[in-house]
């Protein structure tokens, strides 16, 4: 990535230095520009320590906005208007006029960003900067305004859809009530934190007919008796958690993505913030785009169809895990098994069925191969900047199958969240391929 950026600036420059570029759409209409502005609202998602839910919702609507930005300057590219619910038509672009399609989804993309993160100043900073690269590729001052306008409106529009999905009512809404059943979940150490967004469920779908559309299998009965089935499956993570291979750490580690990891040394405690599961496969879609050299039409489509399986997907998950309530393989463990056993990795706070990181990933993987198809090998490399080593796989379904059991090997979910999780997610991926409708031809190349 940093190797493109470079190349892109160098070009930048070069149109600057001669005094402006009379080609510069081919210049200006580089995808880089879109996936480096995603990867700035990224990097102010983790640093304001959105929840994966919260995250998933800032990346639908961004990436929406993306595409919806860039589809009346592509003949083949269909608007999202319609098809997901509660989007009206949008504004079109004046006719007869020059555009650069990319800066206006940029554009778009940036301004609902900021309007749905805290640090609007640190992406004010990032915004400043990618205008002015834009500009340096000799855009005219007319055709630079009127890019930059008309991003701005179908921001406008985009807002005011997301500001009727019920995020700011939910806002209002009391805490979660713990209760003292052994079955149901309770906040577990070392922060022992309030649960997340427990009123998710009433957050506006945006493919889905409803949050109990996929409803999975109900979790396995409680029982503290040690013949039970469910006392067996704790075991199970009881005994998985004791015996990790060093391969099995690493892929636990490496699917992580929790926002807020508290650290405790003694008396002191402190935060790591790491990037959301959601943001993870955003990057993903990144690391498939360059690799097959999409530009920036297809980019800002693949992004906006799989940030709609993400969202959609935790809404899913959120619905069944404050329905079953089911408590965490840590807390049952610690109470009934072993009380010093710690998870390797820290239970995230909300309950346990279904794993969310199953639903979203089997959701995204489906998405991702409809588009690119069965066999697409990539590296993924999203975690090399929170120190650990990219991972390769032969296929999106074979990332998303590992990013699943990596939540067995924490020790932070019962094998039953999981294997429901990945059905309940292939559900909600295969629901949007089918309910989606991006291209008049779906066969066909994109084309401006």
């Amino acid at each position: 990535m940093v190797g493109v950026r470079s190349v892109l600036l160098c070009i930048v420059l070069l149109a600057g230095c001669t005094g402006g570029n009379k080609n510069y759409q081919p210049i200006a209409n580089n995808a880089e520009f879109l996936h480096r502005s995603i990867k700035a609202i990224t990097d102010r998602i983790v640093y304001d320590i959105f929840s994966p839910p919260v995250a998933s919702r800032i990346y639908a609507y961004t990436c929406v906005a993306a595409y919806e930005a860039v589809a009346p300057f592509h003949a083949d590219l269909i608007s999202l208007a319609g098809q997901v619910n509660g989007l009206e038509a949008l504004p079109q672009p004046e006719a007869g006029l020059e555009y650069v399609h990319t800066l206006v989804s940029v554009q778009a993309a940036l301004q609902v960003g900021r309007a749905l993160i805290f640090s609007e100043s640190d992406l004010d900073e990032f915004y400043n900067q990618i205008m002015n690269e834009f500009k340096q590729t000799g855009i005219p001052d007319d055709v630079f305004e009127r890019s930059v306008a008309y991003g701005k409106i179908v921001a406008q529009h985009i807002l005011a859809w997301a500001d009727k999905d019920n995020y700011k009512q939910s806002r209002s809404f009391p805490k979660f009530t713990i209760t003292q059943d052994p079955a149901r979940w309770r906040p577990t150490p070392p922060a022992y934190m309030d649960a997340v967004e427990p009123h998710w469920t009433t957050i506006r779908p945006f493919v889905l007919d409803s949050s109990t559309q996929f409803m999975p299998a109900p979790p396995i009965p409680f029982s503290a008796k040690k013949d039970s089935p469910f006392y067996n499956a704790a075991y199970v993570v009881y005994e998985a958690g004791k015996n990790l291979t060093e391969e099995q750490r690493q892929i636990a580690s490496f699917w992580d993505c929790n926002p807020f990891v508290m650290n405790v040394h003694g008396h002191v405690m402190f935060a790591s913030k790491k990037i959301s599961p959601g943001g993870h496969w955003i990057n993903i879609v990144r690391v498939a785009c360059t690799k097959n050299q999409a530009d920036i039409a297809t980019s800002a489509e693949v992004y906006a169809r799989v940030a709609l399986a993400l969202a959609d997907g935790f809404i899913s998950c959120w619905d069944e895990k404050y329905r079953s309530n089911l408590v965490r393989p840590e807390t049952y463990i610690n109470q009934f098994i072993d009380q010093n056993w710690i998870p390797f990795l820290q239970t995230p706070p909300f309950p346990e069925h279904t794993s969310g990181h199953s639903v979203i990933s089997t959701a995204a993987a489906v998405t991702l191969t409809n588009f690119f198809g069965d066999n697409f090998e990539f590296t993924d490399d999203t975690e090399l900047e929170f120190g650990l080593p990219g991972r390769s796989f032969k296929s999106f379904i074979e990332a998303s199958q590992e990013a699943a059991i990596s939540r067995f090997y924490g020790g932070i979910h019962y094998m039953a969240a999981i294997e429901e999780g990945v059905k309940q997610g292939r559900k909600v991926g295969e629901w949007v391929v089918a309910n989606i409708t991006t291209r008049k031809n779906p066969a066909a190349p994109v084309s401006p």
